[in-house]
């Protein structure tokens, strides 16, 4: 355990939407797919990545002292940085005194996970909670997230998975061994809409998902609301055609799109594409809600 290490960017404690319970989520760096609403850009890259939340700053100077690539330059009065040489060190983070500057990405050993996990098990016991792996996609880190998973079922934590469904079917195989719960986001069901928002087929989702509803311990299937892109009333008749009669998937929970991670694009100077959508209403969720009741019980709507 000691030498497996994970990149993790961020451990939430107390998280009630990611699973039964009072939980602890630990969100690791790395994504295969690249949605085009993602509220966690941070996550997109394995790599370490520079945040910037330049309002905050005071004009110390720290940041341009201590840059090793010198990738900072003083323009105005205000600190620019040029992310062509920035390097990701990470020493500008630790230098600035406003937390202007933050370093998105930590190597974690499992054991450095756990001392945080274990710090709420009181409460896992308690409310039927446990930890949540989430992302990113946890599947992209198969050797941590199994050893993580594995530590938590030793001390007899409840897990659950979060995943975007896209990775080899091997080692989705090899991690359901230590998963109670899996959370399967099922965004879109056509092919050519999939590739146009997440930049790969559906194919390899469809094919875990199936083999997921014949093994997996339990099965949630989570689908984001995007409005204008999968919320027609035919895309949803697909999902709900797709998941009737398949007895292991329990519920199906709707996730309506909001901007919370809007702003986190420009502070890693990246595009947001969608910039004009808003987040569906009440009565367009319960609207879709109660189409799918009709191929399947047990409807929600948020996590």
């Amino acid at each position: 355990m000691k030498d497996i290490h994970g990149n993790i960017f961020n451990i939430m404690r107390f998280a009630v939407n990611d699973g039964p319970g009072i939980r602890t989520t630990v969100f690791l760096k790395g994504c295969p797919l690249h949605c085009a609403w993602c509220h966690n850009p941070e996550s997109i890259s394995p790599a370490p990545e520079l945040m910037l939340r330049p309002e905050r700053c005071i004009a110390c100077g720290a940041c341009l002292s201590v840059c090793p690539q010198r990738a900072i330059e003083k323009i105005d009065g205000r600190y620019v940085t040029h992310r062509r040489l920035c390097r990701e060190c990470g020493a500008c983070a630790d230098a600035c005194p406003a937390e202007v500057r933050s370093l998105i990405g930590k190597m974690m050993t499992v054991e450095e996970v756990m001392r945080e996990v274990e710090k709420d098990k009181i409460f896992y016991q308690s409310s039927g909670g446990g930890v949540t792996l989430s992302g990113g996609e946890p599947l992209m880190q198969p050797q941590f997230s199994s050893a993580l998973l594995t530590a938590c079922k030793n001390k007899k934590i409840h897990t659950a998975v979060d995943t975007s469904g896209y990775a080899p079917l091997s080692i989705v195989k090899k991690t359901n061994k230590y998963v109670d719960l899996f959370l399967f986001d099922l965004k879109i069901l056509d092919e050519e809409l999939h590739i146009k928002y997440t930049g790969f087929s559906l194919q390899p989702i469809l094919t875990n998902l199936s083999w997921l509803c014949r093994n997996a311990n339990e099965l949630v299937v989570r689908v984001p609301l995007i409005p204008g892109i999968n919320d027609a009333p035919d895309q949803i008749e697909k999902i709900g055609r797709f998941v009737a009669g398949k007895k292991s998937i329990k519920e199906i929970q709707l996730l309506p799109y909001h901007r919370s991670g809007a702003d986190k694009y420009a502070r890693l100077a990246l595009e947001y594409t969608l910039p004009n959508l808003v987040s569906p209403g009440r009565q367009k969720m319960q609207e879709i809600a109660s189409s799918l009741q009709k191929h399947i019980q047990t409807v929600s709507i948020g996590g």
